[in-house]
């Protein structure tokens, strides 16, 4: 057997109110790159389901940009330290450098792909300019006595560079090596963003107080106030077109427009969400207008993480990309009349997204979903179920992608929910097993001296894990326990039935999988015991022959049944580790984890 990557779906760009979301395209405008958790994506532009991964980064990234040469890329995160590194190849780090004591929130190369200014949140200094090859100083970037939340360099001769800070002050630098020329005080508030034209002729900055200043790209003498009063909220996002006649913006009240520099005008407004209806998740918080395009594409992200496609004189969105901001806690396959199923996956903040696996395109559940972290979800023939520490059971439409019914109330925070084949949902809680049909609580029952863990259940039986270890096996009508299996020597993490009803696998916090034989409950298989931390999930295929496994050790396994021996991985599958697999077709695997994509794996010589 071997197991190769297939896909990554890539999670939408992380996201915080009132803050700008620096996004990033390569120079002949094919990729996007952006920061989510830990993470760097390089996402392609024109097939969004195409993507490769940086996990390099040991904290939460804030920031991505691509060289102008277009072969590297700078990425920069929380704790103040900027990585370089290849970006055509196998992503190797090239140089990784301490640039200050706090955030990075953002960073610019020079013309020469050569310099690297690195701005944030800083102790002692607010940035520091840098060679890319080696870290050497090439300047010194002061006058601030706030946080720096932008930069931009000049890409021709003579080398300029600005920064906008929170102390409402912009710095004009001379260079290289860089130093400070002037202090430019026009904005009110904060400046979020500033960007020299591709031309370097000119230079714009915009910030809270929902004002735009022009200035000589050479002198840094301020030449006009464009826009005055046009937008209505604080402006995050700045980009210019490629032949620095216009440049575009995005802003808090949830309009993305483009301003002629010259005239000084708005020539195109585009306004997300419903008209007069004030949105938070529609604030536009970051945009870019990719270089070596022809088709005058603009992308701009929204603070729920949505990527909208705009394109110069057309009125509506061309495309709108949909993904998970934050970690994936379940995932289950549905199966549909299509040649593959699809999947649906939940995340920690409460959404849930349905994902068409033929064109690994994502798009939201809506309706009244959950408000908080879900936790379980599960697929049968009538349809999905998922539960959450709302405490709710909630029911899905797959195919009309669309929340159905009313969510039921399960009394209690939930940890897995399983469907037998008659339509009765059982839902675990810290205290109790609760039966539903059609969204109507049927049977509880209590758990006096243990919690239940995790449950899975087919038509013959329900099987629950109890925090002690126990494993009791129910009948699924009356809720009585049939048997009570002995512990196995550490907390049961995750259960699976195989879909002829034959084994049972429980997995382990040790890491450790024992496959039951249902048929009288002895341990069959006792040797899939490669993770070395919690298991948290198993899925068997169609056949019942094999299984794969997660864990919170970062690493995918698939199994055999008739050769327990025989055992295929992938480490490092999810940074952060893996919350759910599952079987997609007999040779593919899908992956969810603490990095928020979803993966898929191509698992070959099954035998």
């Amino acid at each position: 057997m071997s197991i190769k990557s297939e896909a990554i779906w890539a999670p939408s760009p992380s996201t915080t109110r009132g803050q700008p979301t620096p996004i990033s395209a390569d120079p002949k405008g094919e990729r996007l790159a952006y920061a989510n958790n830990k993470s760097i994506f390089l996402r392609s532009i024109d097939n969004p389901s195409a993507s490769t991964q940086y996990s390099g980064h040991t904290t939460a990234t804030t920031v991505a940009r691509f060289s102008p040469s277009g072969y590297y890329v700078a990425s920069g995160d929380v704790s103040g330290t900027v990585r370089v590194w290849d970006c055509v190849g196998e992503g190797a780090t090239k140089g990784e450098y301490h640039i200050i004591g706090g955030k990075i929130n953002d960073l610019a190369w020079d013309g020469d792909s050569a310099r690297i200014i690195a701005v944030g949140d800083g102790k002692e200094k607010y940035g520091h300019c840098i060679t890319a090859d080696s870290g050497n100083s090439v300047g010194e970037i002061s006058g601030h006595s706030s946080q720096i939340n932008s930069v931009s360099i000049r890409q021709h001769r003579p080398l300029r560079a600005m920064t906008g800070s929170d102390d409402t002050s912009l710095v004009f630098y001379h260079g290289a090596p860089f130093k400070f020329n002037t202090s430019i005080r026009k904005h009110q508030r904060f400046i979020y963003g500033v960007a020299f034209s591709p031309d370097g002729s000119s230079v714009v900055s915009v910030g809270a107080d929902k004002q735009i200043f022009l200035y000589d790209g050479k002198t840094g003498e301020p030449k006009a106030e464009v826009g005055a009063g046009e937008h209505k909220g604080s402006i995050f996002g700045l980009s210019w077109s490629k032949d620095s006649r216009k440049f575009v913006t995005s802003s808090a009240d949830q309009t993305i427009k483009i301003w002629d520099a010259e005239a000084g005008k708005s020539i195109q407004t585009w306004r997300m969400g419903e008209e007069g209806r004030v949105s938070i998740p529609d604030h536009q918080v970051g945009v870019v207008w990719p270089q070596g395009r022809s088709d005058g594409l603009i992308i701009s992200l929204n603070l729920n993480g949505d990527l909208t496609y705009l394109s110069e004189g057309e009125a509506s969105p061309r495309k709108v990309i949909h993904g998970h901001q934050k970690n994936i806690t379940a995932m289950a396959t549905s199966d549909t009349r299509e040649s593959k199923p699809t999947l649906v996956t939940g995340s920690s903040d409460g959404r849930i997204c349905n994902w068409d696996v033929p064109t690994g395109t994502g798009d939201y559940i809506d309706g009244e979903g959950h408000t908080n972290y879900v936790s379980s979800i599960v697929a049968a023939p009538r349809g999905i179920y998922s539960v959450g520490w709302d405490d709710s059971l909630r029911s899905m439409d797959a195919s009309a992608k669309v929340f159905t019914g009313s969510a039921a109330s399960t009394d209690g925070q939930p940890k897995g929910v399983a469907v037998t084949f008659d339509g009765l949902t059982v839902v675990t809680t810290h205290k109790s097993l609760q039966t539903f049909k059609d969204g109507q609580k049927q049977k509880e029952v209590q758990f006096k001296n243990t919690s239940p863990t995790t449950i899975t259940a087919d038509d013959y039986l329900v099987a629950v894990a109890c925090d002690d270890g126990s494993l009791l096996i129910l009948d699924p009508k009356t809720l009585e326990t049939k048997r009570k299996v002995d512990p196995l020597g550490s907390m049961i993490s995750a259960l699976s039935l195989s879909p002829d009803g034959r084994h049972l696998a429980a997995g382990c916090s040790n890491g450790k999988i024992s496959v039951f034989a249902t048929s009288n409950w002895e341990i069959a298989i006792s040797r899939w015991s490669s993770h070395t931390a919690r298991v948290t999930s198993i899925s068997w295929n169609k056949g019942g022959t094999h299984a794969v496994s997660g864990g919170l050790d970062t690493n995918v396994f698939v199994w055999s049944v008739k050769k327990p021996g025989m055992r295929v991985g992938k480490p490092n599958a999810h940074k952060d580790g893996v919350n759910g697999v599952a079987w997609v077709d007999d040779s593919t695997v899908a992956s969810v984890g603490g990095d928020a994509a979803v993966k898929l794996w191509k698992v070959e010589a099954l035998s």
